[in-house]
């Protein structure tokens, strides 16, 4: 229920606020009220909950029309001081100084946002206060445009650019997925922003000057432009009153920007667009993609309506036109994007493949034109609609929160509503939106004649085929030096001059000890005094007649129940890279009676889907042991029990013999992976380099490492080559599943209290009896060659991922703790300012990592090799031979107790504490550590660093781009490459 109020309150609203209304999201159980200043007219959304985690966050309508990222870099710098904060870097110091749960700052196509969230109330007023102040005051000194931005500096007298936001972007447009989606994007918006690259396009970035950033702040960086929204438990009056005092008073009214229509196209129209790819071998590398543009996002009935078109047309393999792209013939895998997007003021929806060719181009677009009329042409199967809005009402009352905060997930949710002017609350409670839908679907045509006017007659349609380039890099590389040389030809010796003199002011500037008192902070004295840890109960159900442990936990999952099956994984099951796959195929084969279209309709219908993985860790007090469990997931609505009973059905009756689908899935997870290597190179560089430092190091590395990728590759190629290499593949995946069924097993429930009974019950019956072969299936042995060289992997990529890994003791070590804070003083305290700030990595740290056994340093989107290796050591130096301070030692506790602390969602909650307890790590255990977190002194670092570290060889790792190969050859490093 809405209520519009036009008093305001007394004593609950501040005098400077009005309140516009107020609605409860029944199905959130939210209190959702909207506000707007009086003076600017800045809008507030409070959703009040009883949650401790209270978020922040405020957004600015921001609309470039360039590619030269100056929305982007001027997220960076308004975050480089402030008029009442002013020192250089008040963002990374209060993520030291802070208990916060999460900080962040957000660069989306047409909005920038500023959120933070906290458990602790001294520390949300003292993020509050820097936050406001920096993004409504802030200095933007033209040393930290140049730092975060784009300068030129020269090394042995040539230009060269340099620039955080620079290197990031490099990095960002060097995933194939990024280009696709901005090359598309230039096409599809012809007039509006989204036709330009907010991060920055790095061809573009060097032609945004220091005045133009300055230009955009002024015109967009207004309370008149900038949305505030809240969620948690604190007083609406105490926000407001921060609001006002702290920023809003200084203003009045200003200029609001709104969002406008894109120029239609009459016609649809193909492109043919190119892409890096540095490689030998281009075939099966192509995209094709068709993309229409929509009415605006603000149709909330229409946003759903197209939501269901997208259930009915994607969801599942099962789906027409999914089935369609995953079955053609002529592509690998369905594209990297998909279905509708309404994120934007205008609704897009995309479909495409990836692995295919050029030649097919008329071929995809005939085939998905052909589905659409087909599905066009009658009315929608009411079972699958009534399936598709059971997703829509599923995810609309999952809890999340386990990566991003619950809150700030609901924030961003309804964001993009607010930043274009229209309603939230509509996107945060659908009951009325879904209530009319049911109304329009008592006509059979109504999603069928979506399809025919919003796509088949729609002709601002965009078909665009992206072709491999294996010249783009080196042209590109070429077009950046042969710009730079024009610029050093034309550099008078005052030039020159005047450029070295801005480089060594940028060198005094980030070498000026800040002074921290500025900064509010929390303290030691403000960590909560004990660890909360979600408590279960330990029931039992019988399993193939033998008492089986249950465990069981009640949480607050509004209306959802979370249930898993957990297997002990046998080791030479674990070993084998055939186990992997496994995962693959339950629940996207069929099972039983049913073949795998109809089981992802089943699995739509009664459930969150179905899962398989691994969870695995270190033993304890053992670098040579595993603890790994299998896991069998699914979750639904309370009511549909069906999916108990479905899990078990698709992994005991798991079916190997659909080989088309087989083939058709191992060739998605192959493309699908290589896609994405790029996004997490730092990581891939840090297991390379901890390969050898513990059993569970080891296995990843073969098993989920790069090498893996390429044998998957080399796999897919002979298994569709060859009948006798496919056969052994099943005869092995048969045997490791057959080896799971007759593993012992545990089972995990999460839910509510009131629903635990009949659940449990459920659980009973259905795993009562299960299939198990009384045979012990062998699988072909592992042969792993370990090696301790140094190794660099060349992937497709614009900049480099640097790791260094030294051995180290287990988890239940004492050292462990005192070498999680030197990982966090180190980068605190050198690591920051020389890999990024200096360096001009993206980002840059050292971690200790209790699986891997190793204390590991890395850098992220880096454009330097040597250099950063150097930096690395020197952070050692700087520990052992400069003057440390006990404030640093504080920020690096606060930060892990702040990790550690962080709360989930309810039922990632209760699963976290039940895999724990599983993998040995028991609560007295891990209060224990936080207890040996908080003792930590700088002698213990010091110990730690000079036992481990110094005088040690580190192994070094580099995920890097192809043109690379000679530089890392003559540094040492042994070369493999992703094929």
């Amino acid at each position: 229920m809405t209520v519009d109020v036009t008093e305001t309150i007394q004593n609950t609203i501040h005098p400077a606020f009005q309140l516009l209304r107020q609605h409860h999201v029944e199905a959130l159980d939210l209190n959702v009220a909207q506000y707007q200043h009086k003076v600017t007219g800045a809008v507030h959304y409070h959703l009040a909950s009883e949650s401790d985690e209270n978020v922040f966050l405020v957004a600015f309508r921001t609309q470039p029309m360039d590619s030269k990222g100056e929305a982007h870099i001027l997220e960076h710098t308004v975050l480089c001081g402030s008029e009442k904060f002013p020192v250089r870097d008040p963002f990374f110091m209060m993520i030291r100084r802070s208990l916060n749960t999460f900080m962040n700052a957000f660069t989306a196509a047409d909005w920038t946002a500023y959120p933070f969230a906290t458990q602790n109330k001294k520390d949300f007023n003292n993020l509050l206060e820097v936050y406001l102040d920096a993004v409504f005051a802030a200095n933007l000194n033209p040393l930290d445009f140049a730092q975060e931005g784009i300068r030129i500096e020269l090394e042995d007298g040539q230009p060269v650019y340099k620039g955080v936001v620079f290197n990031e972007m490099k990095g960002a447009m060097s995933a194939p997925s990024d280009q696709l989606y901005h090359q598309l994007a230039h096409h599809l918006f012809p007039k509006t922003t989204y036709h330009y690259n907010s991060g920055g396009d790095p061809k573009h970035i060097p032609d945004l000057s220091y005045d133009e950033l300055l230009a955009f702040y002024r015109s967009h960086y207004h309370p008149s432009n900038a949305i505030f929204m809240t969620f948690g438990n604190q007083p609406v009056y105490e926000l407001q009153q921060q609001f006002e005092q702290l920023a809003l008073h200084k203003f009045d009214r200003g200029e609001t920007i709104h969002s406008v229509a894109e120029q239609r196209i009459a016609a649809p129209i193909e492109v043919t667009e190119t892409y890096a790819l540095d490689a030998d071998e281009l075939k099966d590398k192509s995209y094709h993609m068709l993309s229409w543009l929509l009415p605006e996002s603000s149709d909330i009935k229409l946003r759903l309506g197209m939501r269901l078109v997208e259930g009915i047309l994607l969801e599942n393999s099962a789906s027409p036109l999914r089935h369609y792209l995953e079955t053609c013939g002529y592509a690998q895998s369905t594209g990297p994007i998909m279905g509708v997007d309404d994120s934007n003021y205008e609704m897009t929806f995309y479909c495409g493949v990836q692995g295919s060719n050029p030649e097919h181009a008329q071929k995809f677009k005939d085939g998905v034109l052909n589905v659409l009329k087909q599905v066009a042409e009658k009315p929608v199967d009411p079972v699958m609609v009534e399936a598709i809005l059971h997703q829509i009402e599923l995810h609309q009352r999952e809890i999340n929160g386990d990566g991003t905060p619950y809150g700030l997930t609901l924030i961003l949710n309804g964001l993009s509503s607010a930043i274009h002017h229209s309603d939230p609350i509509a996107v945060w409670d659908v009951d009325a939106a879904i209530a009319e839908v049911k109304q329009e679907l008592q006509d059979p045509m109504w999603l069928s004649n979506l399809i025919q006017t919003h796509l088949l007659d729609n002709p601002h349609r965009v078909q665009m085929t992206l072709v491999p380039d294996a010249n783009k890099t080196a042209q590109d590389l070429a077009e950046e030096q042969q710009r730079l040389a024009e610029i050093g030809a034309a550099l008078t010796e005052a030039d020159r001059q005047e450029i070295n003199d801005k480089a060594l002011a940028l060198q005094q500037r980030q070498d000026t000890v800040d002074d921290m008192e500025l900064l509010p902070k929390v303290g030691l004295e403000d960590v909560p005094a004990d660890l909360n840890i979600a408590q279960g109960q330990l029931r039992e159900i019988i399993c193939n007649n033998m008492d089986t442990a249950l465990h069981l936990y009640h949480a607050g999952t509004n209306g959802l129940y979370y249930q898993q099956v957990l297997i002990k994984i046998p080791e030479d099951v674990l070993q084998s890279p055939y186990f992997n796959l496994l995962s693959i195929l339950m629940g996207e084969v069929g099972a039983g009676e049913y073949d795998y279209l109809e089981l992802q309709q089943l699995q739509t219908a009664v459930s969150g889907g179905l899962g398989m993985g691994a969870s695995l860790r270190s033993g304890v007090d053992d670098k040579e042991q595993i603890s790994a469990w299998l896991t069998l997931t699914t979750k639904s609505l309370a009511n549909k029990m069906d999916a108990i009973q479905l899990l078990k059905l698709a992994f005991e009756q798991l079916r190997f013999d659909e080989k088309d689908r087989i083939l058709e899935l191992l060739q998605q997870r192959k493309t699908r992976w290589a896609s994405r290597i790029s996004g997490a190179g730092h990581s891939y560089a840090m297991q390379i380099a901890s390969r050898d430092m513990s059993a569970l190091g080891r296995r990843d590395y073969h098993n989920t490492g790069l090498g893996a990728l390429n044998w998957l590759s080399d796999l897919v190629q002979n298994i569709e080559r060859d009948e006798q290499a496919y056969a052994d593949l099943i005869a092995e995946l048969k045997a490791i599943h057959q080896r799971l069924l007759q593993a012992p097993k545990q089972f995990l429930l999460v839910c509510e209290e009131q629903q635990s009974d009949v659940l449990m019950e459920e659980v009973q019956k259905v795993w009562d009896k299960l299939q198990v072969s009384d045979l012990q299936p062998q699988l072909s042995p592992v042969v792993v060659e370990n090696n301790t060289e140094d190794e660099a992997w060349l992937i497709q990529a614009n900049v480099q991922f640097c790791a260094s890994a030294y051995p180290a003791v287990e988890i239940a070590h004492p050292d462990a703790t005192a070498l999680m804070v030197l990982a966090a003083y180190l980068r605190n305290g050198y690591l920051h300012s020389a890999i990024r700030e200096k360096g001009g990595a993206y980002g840059g740290g050292a971690s200790y990592d209790g699986n891997a056994c190793a204390f590991r340093f890395y850098s992220y989107r880096d454009p330097r090799l040597a250099e950063t290796f150097r930096d690395f050591e020197a952070s050692i130096e700087w520990l052992m031979n400069t003057e440390q301070h006990a404030y640093q030692l504080e920020e690096a506790i606060l930060g892990l107790v702040s990790s550690m602390d962080k709360p989930g969602s309810p039922a990632g909650e209760a699963i976290g504490s039940c895999y724990a307890l599983l993998h040995g790590r028991r609560p007295a255990f891990r209060k224990q550590m936080r207890e040996r977190l908080l003792q930590v002194t700088l002698e213990d670092i010091k110990r730690v660093a000079k036992q481990y570290l110094i005088d040690q060889n580190p192994t070094k790792a580099v995920v890097a781009p192809v043109a690379k190969k000679q530089v890392l050859s003559d540094l040492g490093f042994s070369i493999k490459q992703v094929k």
